[in-house]
């Protein structure tokens, strides 16, 4: 047995072996190489200035809220178990945290269910009832075949902020019924998701600058009970903080109205609106923007009520520009009963009395204005192609009146169109198709020659008498 003051003598060699050896594990570590058992004791020494949020055996600096699915540790990983009857549980960290990376594996168990990651959350204690509610920006882990694993989920308040429909081809990326990577950057305004090496999800926000990290064990039909979540290797950046960078162009939702990130900029994206003033519309009647009917200002364009009539009071406002393939976004506001439209491919070579003609993106109160049930099949509903194609009428799309949804609109240079809605896929078509030529003869548009072909046009936005404001709006060419 040694003495209390017994000193290991170690020679240079030893040192020098030793020294060298707890750089290459601190490496292994960073690179996510080791089991968590021993990369949790290299940690503390990593110069990077990662640290372990889970000591690989205790729940040491956690705390269990909202639902009553037990977390427990088991081989070095987190274990929370889906239980019947209970709301949504966390396992959320005693801390909060502003600026971070975090990294981590997780495996579930089965592919009917789902979890996530919380990121600068909270919890609402008087919440269901007393049992409490965590709310906040969440990384979704999604096994199911919707696939939107990846994606930003606002739990308990806004819902969807960036469905993987934006990233179709991070939809490959989840291994079913194996660990998984997972990296959030969460510095400053910006969160960004990485599953398995690959960016996923990049979402600009203005709320939350602090909150703790959770791990979600999600409500689930009974038939699901006992079923596993297993959270492993745990750590966290705080300081030091250096971005990756995407090594693909992914859809950036920005939240910052009439604002360009510099990632936008760099991706060649405009402000069509810049929340002060109209510069780049003008009236489809003339050279200049509306004297009436349109209001500018507090970070709105905005149609003003008069007789629902179509262009019978302002009239339409169309881009200075016209545009061939582009990504275009954009931000409205209905009011009850309201009716509008974006339109793009507008020529003006049409002679109309109402509205000039183009392929039109549909801005409508399904419930209260009538045109939701005219048409074909619903294919004047919103986010539809007006008159031609119906979109996917998925409820969790759609905000309610008088909130702000988001619309995007992407043409590629094949002609291949796509409408979204509040980030989630709503149709696709090609112009000129046989089908679209198809869509078009059965359509109001029949008998105008070629419609919806041209090579370029406008956008426009629609006076249809009703009261819809707009912003956010920016644009992409696509070469």
């Amino acid at each position: 047995m040694f003495s209390s003051n017994y000193k290991p003598n170690l020679n240079t060699t030893m040192k020098k072996t030793l020294r060298a050896t707890s750089l290459i594990l601190a490496g292994l570590f960073s690179a996510g190489m080791l089991p968590y058992s021993l990369s949790a004791q290299t940690t503390t020494t990593d110069q990077k200035g990662w640290h372990a949020l889970f000591d690989g055996s205790t729940l040491n600096g956690w705390k269990a809220v909202g639902g009553k699915a037990p977390y427990t540790v088991e081989d070095g990983a987190i274990v929370g178990r889906m239980t019947k009857k209970t709301p949504n549980s966390f396992l959320i960290t005693e801390a909060e945290y502003g600026d971070f990376i975090l990294e981590l594996d997780v495996k579930l168990e089965g592919s009917q269910t789902n979890s996530g990651i919380q990121t600068r959350s909270h919890f609402d204690a008087a919440a269901n009832n007393g049992q409490g509610r965590v709310y906040g920006r969440q990384m979704e882990i999604d096994p199911t075949p919707r696939a939107w694993t990846g994606g930003v989920y606002d739990e308990a308040r806004r819902g969807w902020l960036y469905p993987v429909d934006l990233n179709e081809s991070a939809k490959s990326l989840y291994k079913s019924n194996a660990y998984n990577h997972y990296r959030i950057e969460a510095i400053g305004d910006e969160l960004k998701t990485w599953v398995n090496g690959v960016p996923v999800a990049s979402v600009i926000d203005t709320i939350d600058r602090k909150g703790f990290i959770g791990l979600q064990v999600h409500s689930i039909p009974e038939d699901l009970d006992g079923q596993k979540v297993y959270f492993k290797n745990i750590r966290i950046q705080t300081t030091n903080l250096k971005p990756k960078s995407s090594t693909n162009n992914i859809h950036i939702v920005n939240l910052q109205p009439n604002q360009l990130s510099k990632s936008e900029k760099k991706d060649g994206f405009k402000l069509l609106f810049n929340g002060q003033n109209a510069n780049e519309w003008r009236s489809v009647r003339s050279d200049k923007f509306p004297s009436q009917g349109w209001s500018v200002g507090n970070g709105t364009i905005t149609v003003l009520k008069s007789d629902g009539g179509e262009s019978t009071n302002g009239g339409d406002i169309i881009t200075k520009d016209k545009y061939a393939a582009f990504d275009l976004s954009f931000e409205f506001k209905l009011s009850p009963g309201a009716n509008s439209g974006v339109k793009y491919f507008v020529t003006l070579k049409e002679q109309t009395n109402g509205s000039a003609i183009g392929l039109e993106y549909q801005i409508l109160d399904d419930e209260k204005h009538p045109d939701a049930k005219l048409g074909r099949e619903g294919n004047r509903t919103l986010a539809s192609l007006y008159d031609l194609k119906t979109s996917n009428r998925e409820g969790r799309a759609r905000r309610p009146i008088g909130e702000w949804n988001r619309g995007r609109i992407v043409v590629t240079p094949d002609n291949q169109v796509t409408h979204y809605l509040n980030g989630i896929k709503m149709l696709s078509y090609q112009r000129g198709s046989q089908e679209f030529k198809e869509l078009v003869a059965k359509s109001k548009y029949k008998d105008w020659e070629a419609f919806g072909e041209a090579k370029e046009g406008h956008i426009l936005l629609q006076d249809h008498g009703d009261n819809v404001s707009f912003r956010n709006i920016k644009i992409k060419k696509i070469k």
